[in-house]
C-alpha cells in the first residue's frame, strides 16, 4: 500500500555524475533537495574509464569548478596520475586528464552528498512519476513509497530500461552488476516523453600481476601537476604509471574471424553506439587499413589489482575477447577480471528540452547527463549543474541561467543537444566550438567564476581570492609591457638557439614574450625583476600576450554572434505562416521553437537564406 513520505522541492533521480552535481547545485541554493539512487555504494561510480578530463573535456571540468561544481574538487583529491594532453599544439586545445582512484571517488563523493545541508541521499528506486493537478510532481518508489516535488531532474545514466550484451548472452542489467530502471522508463513512455534507444559498452578489466609491464611503454604524468580546481588546496602527486601497448594482424584476425558472434553485426543490438568511441570490432571494421590499434592500460585504483584497457571496448563472447586479447604485446598471459560488455538504453531526443534543460512540454521537469543523450562523465557533470541551477531557480521564481556558447564548454555542449540534437551518443570535443580560442582551460574562471558568484555557488570568500588573482594579471601584464631587457651574449646566444632573432639593444619584455619561440620559463634568469607569483598568472600573462590579435577577431565574432542572439523570436510565432521559409526549415523550427535568431541559425536544415527572410519577417512585424 502507497504511503506518503516526504515532499521537497527539487528531486533528482539518479547520483551519477549528472545527479551528483544537479544536487549539490539545488541544495547549496537554498532548496529542500533529494537525491534518489538505486544502490549507495554506486553514488559518482566509474563504471568505464576511471579518469577525469582528456581532450575537450578537460575544459568542462575546470568550468564546473569555475562555477562551483564539486567533480574538479572530486578529481583533485582522487588523482593516480596527472597530464595535460596536446601540449604540442597550441593552448586552446592543452587538456587535463587525470587518472582517478576510482572507489575513493566515489566515497569522496558520496560523503559530500551526506554532509550537504538542504540535501538528503535516498537509496531506492523511483519506478514512476506522474504530474499532479496542483502542479506537484509525485514520485513512487519500489517499495510504494510517495515522494512530492516542484521539480524533478532525471539523471539516470545508462540504466533506463537496460540491457547487456556479450556474444549471444543477453540480459538485463544496469552498468556493473547493478539492477536497471524498468519502471520509471515505462513510466516516461507512457507520459509522452520522446525517448530512443542509445548503446554504449566498456572494455575488460585485467589482474596487474598478470601483465608484463616490462615490455609495454610507460605513460609518466607531468612534472608540474596543473589541479582542476581553481580553489585547490591539495598537493597532488603522481602515484601510479600507465601504460601503451597495440593490437596486431593476428588480433585483427581473430576479430574478424569471430565477428559472426558480435551482437553488434548480428543485429541484436538495436541502439546507436558512441561514433568517437567505438567498440574495437567497430575499429577493425571500420579502419580495416590500419594495421594496429593503440590501447592504454590503466589502474583502477591505488589499492586494488584491477588495469582497465582504454580502447578495447568489445561485446564479442568471453572467449573471443580472452582469445585477441592475448595476441596483444604485455597481455598474452592477462588474467580477466571483468568481461567487457555494451550496455543498451533508454535516454531522451534531446530537441524535447529547452536550453536551460527544463522539457518544452513538461513544467518542472528536468534532464541531464546520459539521459539527454550525450557520453562521458564530464558531460553528464556539466549538464548536471546547469540542470540544478535552473531547477533550484525555478522553484525560487526566478529566470533560469542560459549558458552562452561563446562563454563556455557548457553553453556549447546545451545548445549543440538542445538545437541540434543527437542521432548517436554525443562527445565534446574543441573542434565542436567556434570560438575555442577563447574557451581555453586555462581561463575558465576568467569566463565563468563571476558568474557563479552571481548565481550562488561561489562564496565570497573564494570570490575574493579570484579578484586577487585577477590584480595580480593585469600588474604582471603592466610590468612586462615596461620592463626592458638588455642585450647580452648568453641571451643572444639564447635566441639564437630557439631560431629568433637576436636583439642588439634594449627589447620590452613583452615583445620578447610575444615571439613564439619564447616563454617565461626561458626568460626567467634574464628578468631580473620578476616578482615571486604562482605559476597561474605567468600563464595567463603570456597567452594574453602572445595571442593578442587572435583573440581580439575572435571576440569579434562573437559580438556578430551576439548580434542574432539578442533578436527574440516568440514563443507563439506561427512558421507555417511566414512567406519564402523553406519546408524543411519550418518543420524544424516549428519543432524547436528556438529562442532567438542565433540559435534558430544554428538548427540542422535552417539554411542562410532562411534566417534572412526570418529577419525580414521579424523587421516587417516590427519586432526586429
Amino acid at each position: 500500500m502507497e504511503y506518503f513520505a516526504k515532499k521537497y522541492q527539487v528531486a533528482v533521480i539518479g547520483a551519477g555524475h549528472a545527479g551528483i552535481e544537479a544536487g549539490l547545485a539545488s541544495a547549496r541554493l537554498g532548496c529542500d533537495t533529494a537525491v534518489f539512487t538505486i544502490n549507495l555504494d554506486w553514488v559518482g561510480n566509474m563504471p568505464c574509464n576511471p579518469s577525469i578530463g582528456g581532450t575537450s573535456k578537460g575544459h568542462l571540468v575546470r568550468e564546473i569548478d569555475a562555477l562551483g561544481g564539486e567533480m574538479g574538487k572530486a578529481a583533485d583529491a582522487n588523482t593516480l596520475q596527472s597530464r595535460i594532453l596536446n601540449l604540442g599544439k597550441g593552448p586552446a586545445v592543452h587538456s587535463l586528464r587525470a587518472q582517478i582512484d576510482r572507489r575513493p571517488y566515489s566515497e569522496y563523493m558520496k560523503k559530500v552528498l551526506e554532509q550537504q545541508e538542504n540535501l538528503e541521499l535516498r537509496q531506492c528506486e523511483i519506478v514512476n512519476i506522474e504530474k499532479c493537478e496542483n502542479g506537484l510532481w509525485k514520485l513512487r518508489t519500489n517499495l510504494e513509497a510517495v515522494y512530492e516535488a516542484e521539480c524533478v531532474i532525471l539523471a539516470t545514466g545508462t540504466f533506463l530500461a537496460s540491457k547487456v550484451y556479450v556474444g549471444d548472452v543477453s540480459y538485463e542489467s544496469g552498468p556493473d552488476g547493478m539492477f536497471p530502471a524498468r519502471g520509471l522508463a515505462v513510466a516516461l513512455k507512457e507520459m509522452g516523453v520522446p525517448t530512443r534507444r542509445f548503446k554504449t559498452g566498456t572494455p575488460a578489466r585485467v589482474n596487474r600481476r598478470s601483465v608484463n609491464a616490462e615490455i609495454l611503454e610507460e605513460q609518466h604524468g607531468d612534472e608540474r601537476i596543473v589541479p582542476f580546481s581553481f580553489d585547490n588546496n591539495i598537493d597532488i602527486q603522481n602515484k601510479m604509471c600507465c601504460y601503451v601497448t597495440y593490437t596486431n594482424e593476428r588480433t585483427k584476425k581473430v576479430i574478424l574471424d569471430n565477428l559472426h558472434r558480435s551482437p553488434l553485426y548480428g543485429g541484436k543490438i538495436d541502439g546507436k553506439g558512441p561514433r568517437y568511441c567505438p567498440s574495437i570490432e567497430d575499429k577493425i571494421v571500420r579502419f580495416h587499413e590500419k594495421e594496429r590499434h593503440q590501447i592504454f592500460v590503466e589502474p583502477c585504483g591505488y589499492n586494488t589489482e584491477e588495469m582497465y584497457l582504454q580502447g578495447l571496448s568489445s561485446s564479442l563472447p568471453e572467449d573471443v575477447q580472452l582469445e585477441f586479447m592475448h595476441t596483444i604485446p604485455g597481455l598474452e598471459n592477462a588474467q580477466m577480471m571483468r568481461t567487457a560488455y555494451a550496455i543498451e538504453y533508454d535516454c531522451v531526443d534531446p530537441l524535447a528540452l529547452d536550453a536551460s534543460l527544463e522539457f518544452k512540454d513538461f513544467s518542472g521537469l528536468f534532464g541531464a547527463g546520459q539521459f539527454n543523450g550525450s557520453s562521458g562523465y564530464e558531460e553528464a557533470a556539466a549538464q548536471g549543474l546547469v540542470a540544478g541551477i535552473n531547477a533550484a531557480r525555478k522553484v525560487q521564481g526566478k529566470e533560469p541561467v542560459i549558458f552562452d556558447r561563446a562563454q563556455s564548454y557548457i553553453g556549447t555542449l546545451v545548445d549543440d543537444l538542445v538545437t541540434k540534437g543527437c542521432s548517436d551518443p554525443y562527445r565534446m570535443m574543441t573542434s565542436r566550438s567556434e570560438y575555442r580560442l577563447i574557451l581555453r582551460q586555462d581561463n575558465a574562471d576568467r569566463r565563468l567564476t563571476p558568474l557563479g558568484h552571481e548565481i550562488g555557488l561561489i562564496s565570497d570568500e573564494r570570490f575574493e581570492k579570484y579578484k586577487k588573482k585577477i590584480e595580480l594579471i593585469a600588474e604582471e601584464r603592466k610590468r612586462v609591457e615596461k620592463a626592458v631587457v638588455s642585450p647580452s651574449d648568453k641571451l643572444n646566444d639564447m635566441l639564437v638557439s630557439r631560431e629568433t632573432s637576436p636583439i642588439v639593444s634594449g627589447v620590452k619584455l613583452a615583445e620578447l614574450i610575444k615571439r613564439p619561440q619564447l616563454n617565461y620559463d626561458l626568460l626567467e634568469e634574464f628578468d631580473t625583476e620578476r616578482p615571486d607569483l604562482p605559476y597561474e598568472i605567468f600563464e595567463q600573462v603570456e597567452i594574453d600576450i602572445k595571442y593578442e590579435g587572435y583573440i581580439k577577431r575572435q571576440k569579434a565574432q562573437v559580438a556578430e554572434m551576439h548580434r542574432l542572439e539578442v533578436k527574440k523570436l516568440p514563443a507563439d510565432i506561427d512558421y507555417n505562416s511566414i512567406i519564402g521559409l523553406r519546408l524543411e526549415a519550418r518543420e524544424k523550427l516549428s519543432k524547436i521553437k528556438p529562442k532567438n535568431v542565433g540559435q534558430a541559425s544554428r538548427i540542422s536544415g535552417v539554411s542562410p537564406a532562411d534566417i534572412s527572410v526570418l529577419l525580414i519577417y521579424l523587421e516587417k512585424e516590427g519586432l526586429r
